[in-house]
């Protein structure tokens, strides 16, 4: 018996590290989606060090340095490297503590509405039918809204905040998950590994998520990547409007619309925020092309 596992181990490890190299490969091609991972792991580390690395606190009001220009400027200082706001708090600081709040929304809402997405889009199209027409019929319904529109209404319905806001881009993303699970479970429900595992008795929930479910995943991470990026555009784009994270919370969209009416005397107080959602979504777009490349059969070269 102990040396069934071990051979088994021996040659298992081996196949998995090969394919761990494939996917490197076609990943490593994509020289956008190598420096997107490479900037999306500094943002990481940025969230996770906040504390140690801001030289200040985010929501400390310095009074006497209000609207102080970025230290290259005429009229900066050294101790304020990116200036500060209106109301005398050090933009750099503000901005290293926003990147932990736009990675914690951009997980939780992806989470959330990757569990959901596959649990009902497996269901649809395992048992086709009734359940079928009526999830799909409910998902139609989601996506006949704006995305953008639906949210505010729901966080209008839930009241303001970061959470509030964070459960409804989940609901209004979920529809795309759920659609993506179900084409692909449909597909490949009728392979031959499916009916032979359904033969050996396999029992429907066995089917659903140890059969059929890993081999669905390739797509639904390429679109989580995807998500993710739009994720924290809607967060920012609620915090702008009022409805999403509170201030004094150092969130970026919320950081936008504090700074709307110092846009022509204040440059870096719109401008700096502004870039860092930019330079985030971007880097996670192009490392969601480098995993589309990696994942999707057809697009690899022999």
């Amino acid at each position: 018996m102990t040396e069934v596992t071990v051979t088994t181990a021996i040659s298992t490890d081996p196949s998995r590290r090969a394919r761990l190299a494939e996917f490197w490969y076609y990943f490593s091609e994509n020289r956008g989606a190598v420096i997107g991972l490479v900037f999306f792991v500094f943002l990481v580390l940025l969230a996770l060090c906040a504390p140690l690395i801001a030289p200040h606190d985010p929501t400390i009001q310095y009074r006497e340095s209000v609207l102080l220009p970025p230290f290259w400027e005429e009229g900066g200082r050294a101790a304020f490297l990116l200036g500060t706001d209106a109301v005398g708090r050090d933009m750099l600081s503000r901005l290293i503590y926003g990147t932990r709040f736009s990675l914690f929304v951009g997980v939780i809402v992806t989470t959330l509405s990757l569990v959901g997405g596959i649990l009902v889009g497996v269901i649809a199209g395992y048992f086709r039918g009734w359940v079928d027409t009526v999830i799909m019929r409910i998902m139609d319904i989601i996506l006949a809204f704006p995305s953008l529109l639906l949210a505010l209404v729901l966080v209008a319905v839930l009241g303001p905040g970061l959470t509030n806001a964070m459960i409804a881009i989940a609901l209004v993303f979920q529809p795309h998950f759920v659609r993506l699970t179900r084409a692909a479970v449909m597909t490949e429900k009728t392979r031959d590994y499916v009916v032979a595992a359904k033969v050996a008795g396999a029992g429907h929930l066995r089917l659903m998520f140890k059969t059929i479910l890993p081999n669905c995943m390739a797509p639904l991470i390429v679109q989580a990547t995807l998500s993710f990026s739009s994720a924290i555009l809607d967060a920012a784009a609620l915090g702008f409007l009022g409805m999403g994270a509170q201030p004094p919370t150092p969130e970026w969209g919320t950081m936008l619309a504090e700074a709307r009416e110092f846009i022509l005397r204040a440059w870096w107080v719109v401008t700096l925020p502004g870039l860092a959602i930019l330079a985030t979504v971007l880097a996670i777009n192009l490392m969601g092309d480098g995993l589309r490349d990696a994942l999707d059969p057809k697009l690899k070269r022999s």
